[in-house]
């Protein structure tokens, strides 16, 4: 047999009694394996060059420890003296790569690619070194299965990886490769624990996955394995691998839903050219891929479409609450028999309810422009939380009333600095922290991620807290005064049902966001039927208990509709009426023209 056929090319075969060993070149390795070729070696792909390494902390040390590894092992010399211990540096491997997944997620994309070739050109590296054919090792950050053959043959049969998240089947053909055989094959197969949260993210390359028309969204739906062989050439192999991924939560295919294969490509960005779905379930999801980097199953949610009839109780709902709420702002504004602080209030609460729910009605569902949407989620975000603020402020009035019984009016500046200014400021401060989540891709409101949903939440439930506290003081002081000796029965009775109406409309509103917090979540239809009622219920409701229940709102009511429904009637008694002093002038006047006359 040659040399170049035991040793390889740039080995050196040394006879031993019996036996005999390959002395290998500067820039290759047998991996201490002294009876199989030399290999090449690339340890130029520890260099970093100053690109995630200078930023990822601990990627630097991973490098440093995997370059002074492979130039041992490529220096005859040194390798001679070196004890390759491959166990003692894959621990070395994933105890550095936890300090770097420990802290959390990763910054940029570039920096997860950054680590993920650095394992894998690690993995590489370390699993020739390796004594047992099979290797598995898991840390808090990481679990990896490694298995090895070697011989001087190429091996054959099928390869299954697996654990807790993912399964790799696939064979020693495919691993091995079709180039020179180096006396051994590997298969790796490497998931990460923590890793999907850092990479939830680069899903502008996903292209070709609209539905009707309707372009989806994408998250992340499984952990992210990293798949690794020693065959050289990974971008086209010769049979397709396998990979059962494992769902984050058991959720069925749907209209609404559906599972993609896709792998991470170096550039930083997801991809899902050359790999496919073959089956899937409530649970897994199995991708066939025509080469390997690292993978992950992602889900692409399309916007669920509101049935019709959803659609037609939005419109009719909303307009008839828009109709009260007119009326509501035109009996508030003109009607003086019930003008004071707590009619102020009322009026401009109306306003912003109305406001909010123009656009509510004209612009929930326009996604597009941007911009647009972007402005009526805004614009939502402050009318609504100014008509809580209004709220809060009866609830203020209320208090007053009962307590200071004097001097319980508040000055309109006040009432218009607090009702106004005070959403302003919040929406301003929300909308400098997080500008990119108002608008989503479904609708014009708060993006649900990132937590910016709670600035409308948080106040809101801080309201409400607040104004509880407000109506159990009130309602406690108007009982002492109830058991007094000589109560003001009339004033006290006003007051109770001005308590009764702002608690009932505390209650409907309180109960329509406590639905409103779940509808633009996924399988909402309900939700969505639930709120939209409710809604249109709070303009009505306005309008029958602070106006239809009020006596001198209805006699103003019955004065104004008399007014137009008898205008005749006054103009005929206008000309069948006998004025007194209207006849004596005219009397007058016939009599002076006589005398005028006559002279």
């Amino acid at each position: 047999m040659k040399q170049e056929d035991l040793c390889g090319g740039e080995g050196t075969c040394i006879n031993r009694n019996g036996s005999y060993w390959c002395s290998c070149s500067k820039g290759y390795t047998n991996y201490g394996n002294n009876s199989t070729k030399c290999s090449p070696l690339k340890c130029d792909s520890f260099n970093g060059n100053g690109g995630p390494a200078s930023s990822l902390g601990g990627l630097a040390d991973i490098l440093f420890m995997m370059r002074n590894s492979c130039v041992a092992l490529s220096n005859p010399s040194a390798a001679s003296e070196v004890k390759t211990d491959g166990e003692a540096q894959l621990e070395k491997l994933f105890t550095a790569a936890e300090s770097i997944l420990s802290p959390g997620q990763l910054n940029s994309s570039e920096d997860v690619s950054g680590l993920l070739s650095t394992v894998e050109n690690a993995i590489m590296l370390i699993g020739p070194q390796l004594k047992d054919k099979h290797t598995r090792m898991e840390t808090t950050e990481t679990e990896v299965e490694i298995a090895v053959q070697r011989g001087k043959t190429r091996p054959i049969g099928p390869i299954q990886l697996t654990n807790e998240v993912a399964i790799l089947d696939t064979d020693w053909t495919t691993a091995a490769g079709t180039g020179p055989y180096p006396g051994f094959a590997l298969a790796a197969l490497l998931s990460y624990k923590k890793l999907e949260k850092s990479v939830n993210r680069s899903f502008e390359g996903l292209k070709g996955h609209e539905k009707d028309g309707v372009t989806p969204s994408f998250q992340i739906s499984s952990k992210v394995v990293s798949v690794v062989v020693s065959n050289p050439n990974t971008q086209q192999l010769n049979r397709n691998v396998t990979i059962t991924l494992r769902h984050l939560q058991d959720t069925e295919e749907s209209d609404e839903l559906s599972y993609i294969c896709a792998y991470w490509k170096e550039s930083g960005t997801w991809s899902t050219d050359g790999c496919y779905q073959q089956e899937s379930n409530a649970t897994q999801t199995v991708c066939t891929c025509e080469h390997l980097s690292s993978f992950a199953v992602l889900m692409a949610l399309y916007p669920m479409k509101h049935s019709f009839g959803l659609q037609v109780v939005t419109k009719i709902g909303l307009t008839i609450s828009l109709l009260c709420l007119v009326l509501c702002i035109l009996t508030f504004k003109f009607c003086r028999s019930i003008k004071g602080t707590r009619t102020t209030i009322h009026l401009h609460l109306c306003i912003c309810l109305f406001v909010a729910d123009l656009f509510f009605l004209a612009g929930i569902s326009q996604t597009k422009p941007v911009g647009g949407c972007s402005f009526v989620a805004a614009m939502l975000h402050y009318f609504f939380l100014a008509m809580f603020i209004w709220m809060l402020l009866e609830g203020v009035q209320l208090y007053r009333m009962v307590v200071l019984v004097f001097n319980a009016t508040m000055r309109p500046l006040y009432l218009y600095l607090t009702g106004y200014g005070t959403p302003l400021v919040i929406v301003v401060i929300s909308a400098i922290i997080r500008p990119s989540g108002y608008g989503t891709d479904q609708h014009c409101w708060l993006s649900l991620k990132d937590g910016l949903i709670w600035s409308f939440f948080g106040p809101v439930c801080f309201i409400i807290i607040l104004n509880v506290f407000f109506f159990l003081v009130t309602v406690w002081k108007l009982a002492q005064k109830f058991a007094t000796l000589n109560p003001d029965l009339t004033q006290l009775h006003k007051i109770r049902a001005f308590t009764v109406t702002a608690i009932a409309q505390m209650c409907i509103l309180g109960l329509m966001w406590v639905f409103g917090a779940f509808l633009f979540q996924e399988d909402n239809t309900v939700v969505a039927y639930i709120f939209i009622i409710l809604n249109s219920l709070q303009g009505a409701l306005v309008f029958f208990m602070h106006c239809l229940l009020s006596k001198q709102v209805r006699d103003e009511y019955a004065h104004f509709l008399s007014c137009i429904c008898t205008p005749q009637k006054k103009r005929y008694s206008d000309f069948t009426s006998t004025n007194p002093s209207s006849s004596q002038s005219q009397a007058l006047r016939s009599a002076q023209h006589t005398g005028e006359s006559q002279i």
